[in-house]
């Protein structure tokens, strides 16, 4: 592999919605992170805030095939843990005070950082804010 590139939720489901207004940069953000041979990173509560997304705006079929393709290849999903939210609260959410980072943006943030991730496949302004390049 390459190197690692994260994916934040909303590009997971504008990328599964063809109704998404964003749906067709989200599908060609992934498609080149794969071709470039990125492996394509992302959290539990990431995948968790994608599939309540599918569920609630698209459906249950969809979210549920997200869940299973989720977890193969070339895609890697770093569980979140006590220390690691902890890490995110210190370094993130409190450090920050002038931004609304959620814990999930948060722990994004931490493990970019353990892993190096310099860019995140992003809809969300706030990876931006944190110092990373968003993409698309």
């Amino acid at each position: 592999m390459a190197g690692e590139v994260f994916v934040d939720a909303g590009v997971w489901y504008a990328a599964l919605n063809p109704k998404a207004t964003d749906h067709r940069p989200c599908v060609a953000a992934l498609k080149g992170a794969t071709q470039s041979r990125h492996r394509r990173v992302t959290t539990n509560l990431v995948v968790a805030e994608a599939h309540a997304l599918l569920l609630s705006r698209v459906h249950r079929r969809a979210a549920l095939e997200f869940l299973r393709a989720v977890q193969l290849p070339p895609t890697t999903v770093v569980e979140s843990t006590v220390e690691l939210e902890q890490r995110a609260l210190n370094d993130w959410i409190e450090r920050y005070d002038d931004q609304r980072f959620s814990l999930a943006d948060a722990v994004s943030f931490a493990v970019m950082a353990d892993r190096g991730i310099k860019e995140a496949l992003t809809l969300d302004r706030h990876f931006a804010a944190a110092g990373f390049r968003a993409v698309p």
